[in-house]
């Protein structure tokens, strides 16, 4: 027996030789075989249930033993007694279902703290791969990109918002902005599947931005993954001999994407937005085209840039057009510091900024 548990049979075995030396000190007939009912209810809070049993009946043993001592036997008196060791057998009885409903609870909050112990350990990780990858955009000749990424304070700084830009065959540029539905574990899983396997499909489709979510939403319906995701993908093409820099983009459920002319001026590029993705694989998707001019800016989000609770999603994007004809003349990076001051702390949602400049 380890010293722990000595100490735990040191309560209850008090108990039994406190009752003892009352039930000795007392005169015949005046013995409280009662008392000893004790030992057993203590023994239940602090021992198994083996132990509470063996105070059981040690406990009716002393209370039989007692009762002759005291001479309870009698014609008058063994009514009153054999009452008293139905009292102290019920208290055993008693003290065997309290240890075992303790034990369960025990076991129970046991479990409880592994779970939360592994859950609190898989976001630690979650929240490293998240970050892991929304790295740094690349270096283009012609282009300015910058990035912002700020995790939601009240849901353990682990979701699905991700941005990502990577050069595609031909010399142009694939743009991405995505948002998994949720904010744990799995939406920050099925972000990082979703982003890998776009990034596959986005380098082998001639940088077509509607083949892209067509084929990345058939992709992610063989795999199985059963899961909303809203994305915008755009494709910036440089200038050639006889055009100038032209913007390709489509869009799956996701905000749309804001141009900020070199002249200032700020512009919703809103189309109607195709299905999202995960809704149905086979749906035709459709892609929209613009021209552009050096320093004009091209800003995309996820939602939880404009989306406030209790305020209209106009209101949003409204704030935002205004916000950012205010920044106008910026540099890309201090733009988007700008952008998003003030917002670290009080976030509802997970906000990823993702902003290019035709140089």
């Amino acid at each position: 027996m380890n010293r722990r548990l000595r100490t735990r049979h040191l309560l209850p075995l008090g108990v039994l030789l406190f009752c003892s030396l009352v039930n000795l000190a007392s005169e015949p007939g005046q013995v409280v075989v009662g008392l000893l009912a004790m030992a057993p209810l203590v023994a239940a809070t602090v021992l198994g249930r083996r132990a509470t049993a063996v105070y059981g009946l040690v406990a009716f043993t002393l209370a039989a033993l007692f009762g002759i001592y005291g001479d309870q036997y009698t014609e008058g008196t063994v009514v009153a007694q054999s009452i008293r060791l139905l009292g102290v057998a019920l208290g055993g009885v008693l003290a065997l279902f309290a240890c075992t409903l303790r034990l369960r609870r025990e076991a129970a909050l046991t479990r409880l703290s592994a779970e939360a112990a592994m859950a609190r350990g898989a976001v630690q990780v979650a929240e490293t791969l998240q970050r892991s990858l929304l790295t740094d955009p690349p270096t283009v000749p012609g282009l300015a990109i910058a990035a912002r990424y700020l995790p939601a304070v009240q849901h353990a700084q682990v979701g699905g918002d991700w941005y990502d830009a990577f050069p595609v065959p031909g010399g142009s540029t694939m743009l991405v902005i995505g948002d998994v539905a949720g904010h744990d574990v799995t939406a920050a899983a099925t972000m990082a599947q979703a982003r890998g396997v776009l990034r596959g499909i986005g380098t082998t489709v001639a940088g077509s931005p509607a083949l892209v979510l067509g084929a990345l939403d058939r992709a992610m319906a063989q795999l199985q993954v059963d899961t909303l995701i809203t994305a915008a993908v755009a494709t910036v093409h440089p200038a050639g001999p006889d055009s100038g820099p032209r913007l390709d983009w489509s869009n799956a459920g996701h905000p749309p994407p804001v141009l900020m002319s070199a002249d200032g001026r700020v512009t919703v590029l809103d189309r109607a937005p195709d299905l999202l993705l995960g809704v149905a694989a086979g749906v035709e998707r459709a892609e929209h085209h613009l021209a552009l001019t050096p320093g004009d800016t091209l800003l995309l989000y996820t939602d939880g840039l404009v989306e406030r609770r209790g305020v209209p999603l106009d209101a949003g994007t409204s704030w935002l057009t205004q916000r950012l004809a205010e920044l106008a003349g910026l540099p890309l990076e201090e733009l988007c510091d700008e952008l998003i001051a003030g917002m670290s702390g009080r976030l509802d949602d997970d906000v990823a900024v993702l902003a290019v400049r035709i140089c």
